[in-house]
């Protein structure tokens, strides 16, 4: 697809999903949905985050998920604000690195997702867990994430806890 239309997509996606949320936030709510068109940077070289991440968090005693995804995908976006929500934001920084990677149209960093057992052919946004030494933890295989809700992500989030 073109780099156009995929912006006129997203930009439609982004319209909808906005609404969406908005509607379903309970009238509480702090955040606001907003897009990050860069939220799995198309050009970062996931193995070289991975490595990095892995030396954080032997030095933070933390856990690291691995977010497969892409930028065009509305259920990433939705559930990177998810992640933004109480108390998952704060589980995040308590206990977790999260390393964004990008599939592009399943068809990028494909090697990176057979690694950890991630099948991003049947969907994204995936995630994987794996520790401080790269052991993996856990792997997503039913698509969870792909409609998820901010209580599902804090169970996902207190079990992988380190």
């Amino acid at each position: 697809m073109n780099t156009k239309l995929n912006n006129i997509l997203l930009t439609i996606a982004t319209v909808l999903l906005s609404l969406t949320v908005t509607s379903l936030a309970p009238a509480t709510a702090q955040s606001v949905f907003m897009v990050n068109r860069n939220l799995y940077p198309e050009t970062a070289n996931a193995s070289a985050d991975i490595a990095a991440a892995m030396v954080t968090a032997r030095r933070e005693h933390k856990r690291i998920i691995l977010d497969f995804g892409a930028n065009w995908c509305g259920d990433c976006q939705v559930l990177d604000y998810y992640y933004r929500q109480s108390p998952n934001t704060e589980l995040l920084a308590k206990h977790f690195l999260v390393v964004h990677i990008d599939t592009g149209h399943v068809d990028h960093n494909v090697d990176v997702a057979k690694k950890y057992h991630v099948p991003i052919a049947h969907g994204i946004p995936s995630l994987a867990v794996i520790d401080a030494h790269g052991n993996l933890l856990y792997a997503e295989h039913e698509k969870e994430f792909e409609h998820t809700s901010v209580e599902a992500v804090t169970a996902f989030l207190n079990r992988w806890k380190a």
